[in-house]
């Protein structure tokens, strides 16, 4: 099995790695850090990796994207699971939210796996099918304080896998859309502030979260089985139930919950 994952330095993108190790794929590990991912490489060959190659790169940069993946069909003749997973938040309100961060959040969170998905899935295609997983979030189904950009860009990540599902189904092409609550991983040190400037403070809620490991059995056993959604997190998920049958309360819920 190859799978290539985003967002592979850390959090649920490095402990999927991990996962898929100890089941003895193939790796192919993505992000921005090439020493994150040396390290993270070295980790999944140890738990048993068949083999890991990585592959540096800024998502934000779209220029590049069509050329990457290019590379990660070619490093193994194949892709058996491509994890759109690398992705970046914010903590800021309407008002303080710059057109910038806006579109900064949109091309790393939607149009970056968009391109990826579609240089990819005619080789899966090709190739007799595949399957193709995306984090969105619980933020990416309903409206939270403080996350207008990141929300919304998860609200468009889950209409085009939705219908990427529905197109492509029959031509065996499997699409598992992931929706993490609090996860206990460093994305709120790493949202986007005020200013532009790196958020920095690790959310109360977040670091009560469940582990990434935790989450990373979850949303593996989640793709391996072709599931459609699969919610990973702790109590907060309940939101999610509370918005599709009671989406008033919904509302009211979310106009009182602290959101950080």
């Amino acid at each position: 099995m190859i799978v290539w994952i985003t967002g592979a330095s850390s959090g649920i993108g490095e402990a999927c790695a991990l996962e898929y190790a100890k089941k003895g794929a193939s790796l192919i590990l993505t992000s921005r850090s090439d020493n994150k991912l040396a390290e993270v490489s070295r980790r999944c060959l140890e738990k048993g990796a068949g083999q890991v190659s990585i592959l540096p790169y800024d998502l934000e940069n779209p220029d590049g994207i069509e050329n990457l993946s290019e590379k990660a069909w070619n490093t193994f003749g194949k892709i058996d699971v491509l994890f759109c997973n690398a992705g970046v938040s914010q903590r800021t309100t309407v008002e303080e939210t710059s057109m910038e961060t806006v579109r900064k959040l949109m091309e790393i969170n939607y149009f970056a796996p968009v391109a990826m998905t579609k240089a990819i899935l005619p080789r899966m295609v090709a190739a007799g099918g595949g399957r193709i997983a995306v984090t969105s979030s619980i933020a990416g189904l309903f409206g939270f304080p403080l996350r207008c950009a990141y929300s919304s860009s998860k609200h468009a990540v889950y209409g085009f896998y939705e219908t990427l599902r529905a197109e492509y189904y029959d031509k065996g092409i499997r699409v598992t859309i992931v929706c993490p609550g609090r996860v206990r991983t460093d994305i709120s040190i790493n949202s986007i502030g005020k200013n532009g400037e790196k958020y920095g403070k690790m959310d109360p809620g977040q670091a009560g979260g469940i582990s990434p490991e935790k989450a990373a059995r979850k949303i593996v056993k989640a793709i391996s089985r072709g599931r459609r959604e699969v919610l990973v997190g702790g109590k907060e998920l309940v939101m999610v139930y509370i918005k599709r049958f009671f989406p008033g309360l919904c509302a009211r819920i979310g106009r009182s919950i602290k959101p950080v």
